[in-house]
């Protein structure tokens, strides 16, 4: 990993973002993106600094959506951190892997209601902007990288299947370069609307800063954010004879599914666990060498003690635990993306950051989770977990070198 690129409801930049999140600010608060005072839940995390025209000029982003300003952003960042020009002789050896849960929502629902009024009005840009496959298109476009690419949905493992499938195919010899990440901005009123219907939304509208709280004892659902993360992966050869910085290896990866449920997780963490373990397998890792979690607890009651069992059952009861998704809000299929390069940091600054509005731990979880403020800790390796509706399952192993 030698480059990357973060927009969250923290900051619309890297070191925004970790610097928030390491100082125990919330990136969550009422919704203003529309008026949702008819709704039960009121609250978001919304991405309140970012500007796609330090990114893109005016025409590329008004034919854009949301989630593909935020791809092509990330990747710009990413690849500035990385110091990596695209050149011409370079391109058909550099490619994209990027992922997303449900893509340009906002410009199909906007349509679909134009189209009801007078489907003559209906954009042309429409098709474009909505397909989830356009934000690897995108950055492809805009930064010229001509290898392999495409998109990745797995609902909220959706980037980080892109960051395991970006992985393979340099190992197979068909790129010495990857982008991989994820996006989403699903911001809008239906989608809110429908996942109150499925009562999986916190609705502690009074407090938003304290509304998502994984593994706490008075957790009552997720919060929904939107942001991307995008790093860049490449050939340990090819980064060291250009003099490229590493940040370190993504050493392991591993996927399953449940097969159990369309939305809940196994409770027994089988699937999960089995993910976890054959990433550690197939990274050499052993166990007792992993020293921190980053998780995908959500603040559901289900899922986050499920998500613990899984990790007692793969690695076992001495690895520190952090949920950023107190802070964050569930960014859906970029949480992957942006979790995985938060676990990065933790690696590179051998700090821990807190599991926000964690203040009594679920007695089911008996497992160290990080809260309060964050912990220094010499990491070698960690793993960070991603869960998504349908029982995708994804494990990614990251360590120092």
């Amino acid at each position: 990993m030698t480059g990357l690129g973060l927009i969250t409801p923290l900051g619309a930049t890297l070191d925004k973002s970790w610097a928030a999140l390491m100082a125990g600010k919330s990136g969550i608060g009422p919704i203003t993106r529309f008026d949702a005072k008819d709704l039960e839940t009121r609250i978001a995390g919304e991405v309140h600094d970012f500007d796609p025209l330090q990114y893109m000029d005016r025409k590329e982003a008004k034919r854009a959506d949301r989630f593909a300003q935020f791809a092509v952003a990330t990747a710009g960042q990413a690849l500035a951190d990385g110091k990596l020009e695209i050149t011409k002789d370079l391109a058909p050896r550099i490619g994209v892997t990027f992922g997303s849960g449900i893509g340009g929502v906002e410009t199909l629902v906007d349509n679909i209601l134009v189209h009801e009024k007078d489907p003559r009005r209906t954009s042309p840009f429409m098709i474009p902007m909505m397909i989830m496959d356009m934000a690897a298109g995108e950055i492809a476009m805009k930064y010229g990288a001509k290898g392999p690419n495409l998109a990745t949905v797995s609902a909220c493992a959706s980037s980080a299947h892109a960051i395991g499938e970006a992985t393979d195919t340099i190992r197979r010899g068909q790129a010495d370069v990857m982008l991989a990440g994820g996006s989403e901005a699903g911001l809008i009123k239906v989608a809110i609307g429908a996942f109150n219907a499925m009562h999986a939304l916190s609705r502690r509208n009074d407090e938003p800063e304290k509304a998502s709280r994984p593994f706490d004892t008075a957790r009552d659902g997720f919060v929904l954010g939107e942001g991307a993360g995008i790093m860049v992966l490449e050939r340990r050869e090819f980064a060291e004879a250009r003099g490229a910085k590493i940040y370190g290896r993504l050493a392991g990866i591993g996927t399953s599914a449940d097969g159990y449920h369309i939305t809940a997780p196994d409770p027994e963490g089988v699937g999960q666990s089995r993910a976890i373990a054959a990433a550690l397998r197939s990274g050499n890792i052993d166990p007792s060498d992993v020293g921190h979690v980053n998780c995908h607890a959500t603040s559901t009651p289900v899922g986050d003690v499920a998500e613990t069992v899984a990790i007692r059952k793969a690695i076992g009861d001495h690895p520190v635990l952090t949920a950023p998704k107190g802070a964050l809000g569930h960014l859906l299929g970029a949480a992957g993306a942006v979790e995985a390069i938060v676990t990065v940091l933790s690696i590179r600054d051998g700090v821990v950051p807190q599991t926000l509005n964690l203040e009594n731990l679920d007695p089911a979880v008996s497992l160290d989770v990080v809260a309060g403020e964050p912990r220094k800790i010499k990491l070698d390796a960690a793993v960070n977990d991603s869960f998504g509706f349908g029982g995708h399952n994804v494990a990614l192993v990251f360590t120092r070198n």
